[in-house]
């Protein structure tokens, strides 16, 4: 488990309770097993046979060990992450601290017209504004109830809330991976969001469990954009398919064959960066989908749109155009680390029901994190 604590310097420190096995019980594991011997070998006579050789203690001694080792592990990846998180998130923490401020101050007396100030600071942080309003009702309804006295009470009430609207909305966050080879990935999104980059980092991390990776190259206008994909599949260790198809959809025709035929793993194709304003290019986008739905009509395809946090309410816009035109089924939030104000997060979840699946917090292939709900809030709120 990981603790997350301020000193008295105001900085965060993170630690892990770590699990350590009693000494007593590694050195007598015969004790725990009710062995009358300690636990050594004995072979015993049962109807003329010898019995299985019972485990003797330096064997019951390095099972604990490595089980200690695993749990130190564990809790120091725990570490590492929350600490990736919380340095990500540093500047939204920061600009979050202005909330903290104004419910430090809070009293019974003046309920109304604090929780009406948390709605404006809460909007201004694009939490948008009918989920700014939601979490203030909630406050509301509470504090009329009797079980909010105290600013420390309200501050857990408002994270509880935000907590409660990304699990209850965002629903599972786990990647849908078909078990039958390949999984499909469809990554779209609008030029400059981040979608190659993206596609670069799963790629790694892919490759990085042993799975075999191969990248579609479908964005046929940018310039050099097969070049850039081509250099993140060979930093990634992944495989990019080559077509000489002049259409995104004549591209993904040709790799879902390359993909079946070389047996891979994961197949993760980039759609090409498009406005989700423009009619047309979303029709193409709709192509592309189809040749899927045709090519693999029983496969499960997890579609995630690639959004830029810095650009604020306008990426609610986007997954809404997104998702009319092929049913996104999870968001990547790119530059969680720049000038985004954090609520965008806890907007598209409520407004759209879509799940976060990633969050980028940093440019390093670490830095694009798995999105996990409780952690998220207590970035942007930290302590109790």
């Amino acid at each position: 488990m990981v603790n997350v604590v301020r000193n008295a310097a105001g900085a965060f420190l993170i630690a892990a309770a770590v699990v350590v096995p009693s000494a007593a019980f590694v050195n007598s594991p015969g004790a725990a097993l009710g062995l009358r011997d300690g636990g050594r070998v004995a072979a015993v006579r049962s109807h003329g046979r010898t019995a299985r050789p019972m485990v003797g203690p330096v064997m019951q001694a390095d099972f604990f060990s490595k089980l200690s080792r695993t749990i130190q592990e564990k809790a120091t990846a725990d570490i590492e992450r929350t600490r990736r998180l919380f340095t990500g998130l540093e500047s939204i923490t920061s600009d979050m601290g202005v909330i903290d401020e104004l419910l430090s101050f809070w009293n019974l007396e003046e309920a109304d017209s604090t929780l009406e100030k948390l709605e404006d600071a809460l909007i201004a942080r694009d939490f948008g504004v009918g989920t700014s309003a939601k979490i203030c009702d909630i406050l509301r309804e509470r504090v009329k109830a009797g079980s909010l006295k105290d600013p420390k009470d309200l501050r857990g009430a408002m994270k509880e809330a935000i907590k409660d609207i990304l699990v209850t909305r965002g629903g599972d966050t786990t990647l849908l991976l078909d078990d039958n080879k390949p999984a499909v990935l469809m990554m779209v999104g609008v030029n400059g969001g981040g979608k190659t980059t993206s596609i670069g980092k799963l790629a790694h991390k892919f490759t990085a469990e042993g799975k075999t990776v191969m990248l579609a190259a479908g964005d046929t206008f940018r310039a050099a954009a097969d070049l850039q994909l081509e250099e993140w599949a060979n930093r990634a260790g992944a495989t990019m398919t080559k077509s000489i198809a002049k259409s995104p959809a004549a591209v993904m025709f040709d790799a879902i064959d390359a993909s079946l035929s070389e047996q891979v793993d994961v197949l993760i194709a980039d759609t090409s960066g498009r406005l989700h304003t423009n009619i047309n290019l979303m029709k193409e986008l709709e192509k592309v989908k189809g040749v899927f739905d045709k090519k693999m009509p029983d496969k499960t395809k997890e579609i995630l749109l690639v959004v830029d946090a810095t650009q604020g309410q306008n990426v609610v816009q986007q997954a809404r155009g997104f998702n009319k035109a092929v049913g996104v089924t999870g968001i990547v939030l790119t530059k969680l680390d720049g000038t985004s104000k954090g609520g965008v997060v806890v907007s598209i979840v409520d407004e759209l029901g879509i799940p976060i699946k990633f969050i980028g917090v940093g440019e390093k292939v670490s830095d694009l994190m798995l999105f996990d709900a409780e952690e998220y809030v207590e970035a942007l709120f930290p302590g109790n």
